[in-house]
C-alpha cells in the first residue's frame, strides 16, 4: 500500500496523528527530497550521484537506499504532498456539499498550498524535461487517482470499481496534474493561493465535459 494511500485513510477512517517514528520518517524523507531536488535543478538527474543527495541530506548512502530504490525517486515525497492533502481535504468535505464547491472556499483551499512552493515548482517544471522524473510523476498521479476515485465512490454509495467514480477520479486526477504543470510554468500568474486558484480553474473546465 502507499504512503498516499496510508496518510489518505484510503482503507479505512482517516488515522489521528501519526506515530513519532512515521513522523521522523516522513521528515527525513521530505529532507532527502528537498537536497535531492536542489542538486537535480543544479547539476541535472543524470549528473547527480546518490551519494551526493545522501551526504546533502546528511545521511549515509546506505540509509538513502534504505529510503529510495532509486535517484529519481528521492523527489516523490515533494511531488506526493499536495496530492496527500488534497485527498485528506476531500475526505472531509461535507458530503452535502458538490466537491468543486470546495475549491470556492478559501479557508479549505489555503489548507492546501505548502511550505514548499519554490522548489516544488522547480520539480514540477523538472518532470517535463527529465524524463525519469516524469515517470515518477505519473505514477504519484496514477497511486492518487485510484484514492480518488475509493473518495468519490464512498460520497455516492458506489463501488470504487464502479465506472463512473473511477471516470471521476480520473478527470480530477488529470484535473490537478495540469494544473499543477500550468502553476510550474506560469509563476507570473501566482494569486493569493497560487495553487488552489489554479486547480479550481482547472476543475471548472473539467467539469463542462465535453460540450465542445
Amino acid at each position: 500500500m502507499s504512503e498516499m494511500r496510508r496518510a489518505a485513510g484510503a482503507d479505512g477512517p482517516p488515522a489521528g496523528r501519526p506515530p513519532l517514528s512515521e513522523r521522523r520518517k516522513a521528515a527525513t524523507r521530505r529532507e532527502i527530497a528537498l537536497e535531492a531536488v536542489r542538486l537535480f535543478a543544479d547539476k541535472g538527474l543524470a549528473a547527480t550521484t546518490g551519494e551526493e543527495i545522501a551526504r546533502a541530506a546528511g545521511i549515509s548512502p546506505r540509509t538513502l537506499w534504505r529510503y529510495f530504490a532509486a535517484k529519481e525517486q528521492c523527489a516523490e515525497p515533494l511531488l506526493t504532498a499536495g496530492l496527500d492533502a488534497m485527498a485528506r481535504l476531500l475526505r472531509e468535505w461535507p458530503a452535502d456539499r458538490p466537491l468543486l464547491a470546495a475549491f470556492d472556499d478559501v479557508e479549505w483551499c489555503a489548507a492546501f498550498e505548502t511550505e514548499d512552493t519554490a522548489i516544488l515548482r522547480e520539480l514540477v517544471c523538472l518532470a517535463r524535461s527529465e524524463p525519469a522524473l516524469r515517470l515518477v510523476w505519473f505514477k504519484v498521479h496514477q497511486d492518487a487517482e485510484e484514492v480518488f476515485a475509493e473518495i468519490i465512490a464512498r460520497r455516492t454509495g458506489r463501488s470504487a470499481d464502479d465506472l463512473e467514480p473511477r471516470t471521476q477520479a480520473a478527470m480530477l486526477n488529470g484535473a490537478l496534474r495540469i494544473a499543477a504543470e500550468e502553476w510550474a510554468r506560469r509563476p507570473e500568474e501566482s494569486g493569493e493561493f497560487p495553487r488552489s486558484t489554479v486547480v479550481r480553474r482547472t476543475l471548472r473546465t473539467a467539469a463542462t465535459g465535453l460540450s465542445l
